[in-house]
């Protein structure tokens, strides 16, 4: 069953059918790295989700939100899930500050739901990602840049240590994402707070040139100054530490990015249909 639900009318669904939810898989945020207005996010990001981790605690319901990658900022502290280490962290924007801030006030909490997760996605990519308009992976942007104008902009660096294209991240297909939601929840393995990437970064240069092989296009690359108003807060290389995933024993094999750039883009965005 399919419902479509507008800001805090959830909750007063759920106030009149308290016995119909089995899980809740929350992953819906204001995902916007660029907004500064920190009354938006603690609305939609902080308190939204703090209603239903008490919601579920009351009613005994799993429990799985997302967290995220950003909240690692530069990465000076490394990209460890241990849940000690969170308040050393050091999130660059606001965006990540919320999901921080989450992170902190729920394994804080003395009374939780019967199985809760939480997960720190990193760069995430793949189908259905249309609505998240500038939000949206390098990948969606990059194959709708090559459709408009046969070629693709990457941002320069303004790091000494990575040269343009080169910025590496840890990019995750979401059909890999999905595979882990399900498997945490079927098997409810330990609570926690959890990376979800590959393990393994790759750039931007890499990335979009899986795609040029995946589509047979002639690869061709401009780059453009990183905008001045997230140049200071950039993260230049993300990577995901995945000890603790395999630990609460998830098995799966990643996808590379030649391997899920080239089913997105073939399977999806190359067909009339993108879902």
């Amino acid at each position: 069953m399919t419902r479509r639900f507008i800001g805090n009318s959830f909750f007063d669904w759920l106030a009149q059918h308290p016995g119909t939810v089995d899980t809740i898989v929350h992953l819906g945020a204001r995902t916007d790295t660029t907004l500064t207005d920190k009354q938006v996010f603690k609305i939609l990001n902080v308190d939204y989700t703090k209603r239903l981790f008490e919601w579920c605690t009351e009613h005994d319901i799993p429990f799985i939100y997302a967290s995220s990658a950003a909240t690692y900022g530069n990465g000076a502290h490394g990209y460890r899930d241990d849940e000690s280490l969170l308040p050393q962290l050091e999130p660059l924007n606001q965006y990540a500050r919320s999901k921080q801030e989450i992170d902190l006030w729920i394994t804080d909490q003395k009374k939780k739901p019967p199985f809760w997760a939480g997960f720190k996605f990193f760069n995430v990519y793949g189908p259905n990602e249309s609505h998240k308009g500038r939000m949206a992976s390098v990948v969606y942007h990059a194959y709708n840049e090559i459709l408009k104008n046969g070629y693709v902009t990457l941002f320069k660096s303004h790091h000494k240590d990575y040269k343009d294209g080169e910025q590496l991240r840890d990019f995750v297909y979401v059909k890999d994402v999905v595979r882990v939601l399900i498997y945490f929840l079927e098997h409810q393995p330990k609570s926690g707070i959890f990376n979800l990437g590959t393990g393994k970064a790759d750039t931007f240069l890499s990335l979009v040139q899986a795609l040029f092989e995946a589509i047979g296009h002639q690869g061709k690359v401009k780059f453009i100054d990183t905008p001045e108003n997230i140049r200071e807060n950039y993260q230049y290389f993300t990577e995901a530490n995945m000890e603790k995933l395999r630990l609460a024993g998830y098995t799966g094999v990643f996808a590379d990015i030649r391997e899920g750039v080239a089913d997105y883009a073939v399977n999806y965005l190359e067909t009339a249909e993108q879902f």
